[in-house]
């Protein structure tokens, strides 16, 4: 009995140790991920000099909001705040449209060739996003759509992530509640409209949060198909007004970037249950 108490008390005196470096090796992460973050707010609010000092302040100095003043008075920065949200905004809306019609197609409807179809449609995924820009640019040119909104965000649309996430997570939905609602006289709309899409909330938030974000952020296809600087979304409007050919306006580059980081970061923090919820769900129903 005494055995048994001593190898009890030992695994639990283990479990606490290894609990501990757990938690310690976690919190060192923490700071790595968080230390990019601190450091940019930290360069937003003080003088663009201090930002090239070495060795350099780990801790804030001579705090000032002269680059938020300047973001706002000598830039056009609302101009492309509005821009990105109706870029960001737009491929969101779009991508949860065509992609949930889309994945329910495909995993719950049967036609010729639709294995084939969805894998070569599967394929445009395994390209890196960099081969298909000249392509998109000749397109979206030959088009009419350069400089334009619908060119900004219909490629991201066309990206076939959301349809294969929505396939993924519709693949788990029983077959008896479609056959329940044909039964019930509902037509191809119908159950669409009032059987799928509210069971697939969750699919909804992660499938939407993922490509607003990932607009949002993106860069280098932004600045291939907008000219005018009245187009230009918030971070190809910073680079170019902080960017000159002897230097780098290092104070209000962080600006720029702490306030367009605020309103995505709050974005995903208020749909962060959903996110998650996606995200978990999809790995079981997957």
């Amino acid at each position: 009995m005494l055995t048994v108490t001593n190898e009890l008390k030992q695994g639990s005196v283990r479990e606490k140790i290894s609990f501990g470096v757990v938690l310690f090796l976690v919190f060192l992460l923490s700071l790595v991920f968080i230390f990019p973050f601190y450091w940019m707010l930290k360069g937003a609010f003080q003088p663009s000099s201090m930002a090239m000092e070495v060795p350099p302040h780990f801790f804030p100095v001579k705090l000032t909001l002269d680059n938020f003043v300047k973001l706002f008075t000598k830039t056009q920065a609302m101009r492309w705040f509005l821009n990105t949200f109706i870029v960001a905004g737009s491929a969101c809306v779009l991508t949860i449209l065509i992609g949930s019609m889309g994945g329910y197609a495909f995993a719950k409807k049967k036609f010729p060739g639709r294995e084939p179809i969805f894998w070569v449609l599967l394929t445009a995924m395994m390209l890196p996003k960099q081969v298909m820009l000249i392509p998109l640019y000749i397109m979206m040119n030959k088009y009419g759509l350069y400089d334009t909104y619908p060119g900004m965000f219909l490629p991201m649309v066309a990206w076939p992530l959301g349809l294969f996430l929505f396939r993924q997570f519709m693949q788990g939905i029983p077959d008896a509640l479609l056959d329940a609602a044909r039964i019930d006289g509902a037509g191809e709309f119908a159950t669409f409209r009032h059987v799928i899409l509210p069971m697939c909330t969750s699919a909804l938030a992660t499938v939407g949060i993922l490509y607003f974000v990932n607009t949002w952020n993106d860069y280098m296809w932004q600045l291939i198909i907008t000219k005018s600087t009245n187009m230009a979304t918030l971070s190809v409007g910073i680079s170019k007004v902080t960017r000159t050919e002897s230097a780098v306006d290092y104070g209000l580059l962080m600006a720029g970037a702490t306030f367009g980081s605020f309103f995505i970061g709050a974005a995903f923090l208020f749909f962060q249950k959903y996110f998650v919820r996606g995200i978990t769900m999809g790995a079981v129903k997957g």
